[in-house]
């Protein structure tokens, strides 16, 4: 495994968080969707926009050089400004980046169990997420305990994890 820690995300690492929001936007291998059309992307922007908010939380995964890897965060969404993967108010949807270099070595894995915790810990009952229907992420958070409940976002699945 890669040598990296991981860390809460800190209200001064948003301009991180919109570099790892690009990151996911662009994890097919061949895709690259410029980094001022993805966080004009309402959607995507509504994931970075005003961090850190009171209810946001995350996590930063940082290399021995304390350079920053990967990060996962979850946002509470309203019904009129909902992302992706929206199954109710009150419950928080994640996302995650991960450098490319950085793929496949544990990064995302460990950030998400540090980020499922957290949200245990804040009290809630279920986490959400989106992901393209394709992307082999898909495996990673059905074998963290995600199922999908829905694919009424063309070519998306919503999936939920249980936290109680």
């Amino acid at each position: 495994m890669a040598d990296f820690t991981i860390r809460p995300a800190a209200p001064n690492d948003g301009a991180f968080l919109a570099d790892m929001v690009v990151e996911a936007a662009n994890w097919r291998d061949g895709i690259n969707r410029p980094r001022p059309t993805v966080l004009a992307d309402p959607i995507y922007r509504g994931f970075v926009a005003g961090w850190q908010r009171p209810s946001d939380a995350g996590f930063v995964a940082v290399d021995g050089d304390r350079r920053p890897v990967g990060a996962a965060w979850y946002r509470l969404f309203a019904a009129d400004a909902a992302a992706h993967g929206f199954v109710g108010v009150g419950v928080p949807e994640l996302i995650i980046g991960v450098r490319p270099l950085w793929r496949a070595q544990g990064v995302g894995r460990a950030l998400m169990r540090a980020l499922t915790e957290q949200a245990r810990r804040a009290g809630f009952a279920r986490i959400t997420l989106s992901v393209e229907r394709d992307n082999h992420a898909g495996q990673l958070y059905r074998s963290e305990g995600f199922a999908i409940v829905s694919d009424a976002v063309p070519g998306r699945h919503t999936m939920v994890r249980r936290l109680r």
